[in-house]
């Protein structure tokens, strides 16, 4: 995932307090702002500049939206899910979107930025929440299909709630792992039991690399580890579904005991973004219980050559149109083979940014100037990719819905779509592939 380029704009804030005679490790801006009579306006305006933060949509389906955490095992080796499903009836509390300012520290970091912008990040989204119960109770009677998400580059659980609501009130429990190969901006484990129980987290970041996505060797192992935690949520989840008594460490009061006998074992899919798309393809090659698979504006450079004839299910790729290239697309094109179903289209006026939730928290002057939104209303472009999904898992997992109504835009065929893609016939103004 190509970086998030928001964060830039908080440099701009940096000259309120660059006149302050503190030294930068003792500065806290936030507390500096606040204390001085400039502070409304400063709100006012970051809120004007930033956008309304409460704008990720709701789930257009039938079925409520809940939401909860899951970690299995406290080690680094467990597993961490932000899990999605439908919900019953009620009113509960909403989901925090970004729930641990390390996890802010971490998108600075992952920037090469002072920690300082960490402050503001937490200060103007810390408070965010997404469109989802917190920990209500599981709508129970009827089996549900499952998909595992995996983030991209620099990302993290919780930041593509559009897409997991989305699929969860159209009647999906959706996984959204959190990767512990170094690629996720920020994650946690413990490292003992008494660290879980006066919850003092242990924090892995993001780890650098000097020729970032060039070092082929490093995000190919990267991949392989990724891929690997994609089928060991999916494990996790079998396991409860089974009646298999797994202990959340996080000390949830959604009781997991809910999920038994409500996963349909047969209709499994697999989707990410950006590296989490090239997890897509890797876990496909390694796991058949994955019935098919969508990568949403994959990030090719991390696979091997071998697995363009070991992926079997059907795969479908829903692509931005800035971000991609020519190399990237003939990357996937090499996945076309003979009685392998294989889909392509290509969103109009779209950018790399279109799929995780920051398009929708940040207002439209800094959206596109840091490309975090494109011509398209971000809307718009996740509602056809959210579409095209559904009409596509409908068809390869076998559900008796509607989603089938869709099928269209699985073909490209809407005034916002290109079938398959046009990379290699346009000049790109692209931030480099991640």
């Amino acid at each position: 995932m190509t970086p998030y380029k928001l964060l830039v704009i908080f440099s701009l804030c940096s000259c309120l307090v660059q006149v302050h005679s503190l030294a930068w490790p003792n500065l806290d801006p936030v507390k500096l702002i606040k204390s001085t009579a400039c502070y409304h306006k400063t709100q006012k305006l970051m809120s004007a500049v930033i956008g309304d933060k409460h704008q990720i949509p709701k789930g257009k389906g039938s079925y409520p939206v809940g939401c909860t955490d899951l970690m299995s095992d406290f080690t680094i080796k467990g597993s961490l899910l932000r899990l999605y499903y439908p919900s019953q009836d009620g009113e509960y509390n909403s989901t925090v979107w970004i729930p641990n300012k390390e996890y802010f520290i971490g998108l600075s970091n992952f920037l090469g930025m002072h920690r300082v912008m960490a402050k503001f990040l937490t200060h103007y989204f810390g408070s965010v929440t997404t469109p989802a119960n917190w920990n209500a109770p599981l709508r129970t009677g009827e089996k549900y299909p499952l998909i595992i998400f995996s983030h991209g580059l620099g990302a993290f659980r919780t930041i593509y709630s559009a897409i997991g609501i989305e699929l969860a009130s159209h009647g999906f429990i959706v996984a959204a792992v959190e990767h512990r190969d170094e690629s996720a901006s920020a994650t946690f484990y413990f490292q003992n039991e008494f660290d879980v129980g006066i919850n003092n987290k242990s924090w892995l970041r993001y780890k650098s690399l000097s020729t970032q996505n060039k070092d082929y060797a490093t995000r190919n192992k990267q991949v392989l580890q990724r891929a690997k935690e994609c089928s060991k949520a999916l494990s996790l989840i079998l396991d409860i579904n089974q009646g298999k008594t797994v202990k959340n460490v996080l000390n949830s009061t959604f009781d997991l005991r809910q999920l038994k006998g409500t996963i349909d074992e047969n209709k499994i899919a697999v989707m990410g973004h950006s590296f989490g798309g090239a997890t897509t393809i890797q876990s496909l090659s390694q796991d058949q219980r994955f019935k098919c698979g969508i990568a949403l504006d994959a990030w090719m450079v991390p696979l091997s050559d071998e697995l363009y004839s070991r992926v079997p299910q059907p795969l479908f790729f829903i692509n931005s149109e800035r971000f991609q290239t020519a190399e990237n697309v003939m990357k996937m094109r090499k996945f076309y083979l003979p009685d392998r179903e294989r889909k392509m289209i290509t969103i109009k006026g779209s950018v790399h940014q279109n799929f995780p939730d920051f398009t929708f928290v940040t207002g439209k002057i800094i959206g596109y100037i840091f490309t975090l939104k494109g011509q398209i209303d971000s809307n718009v472009a996740i509602d056809l990719s959210n579409k095209a999904s559904l009409a596509f898992l409908q068809k390869h997992l076998g559900l008796q819905r509607n989603f089938n109504q869709w099928d269209h835009l699985i073909e490209g065929e809407d005034v916002n779509l290109i079938r398959d893609s046009n990379a290699d016939r346009i000049t790109h103004h692209t931030e480099h592939l991640e």
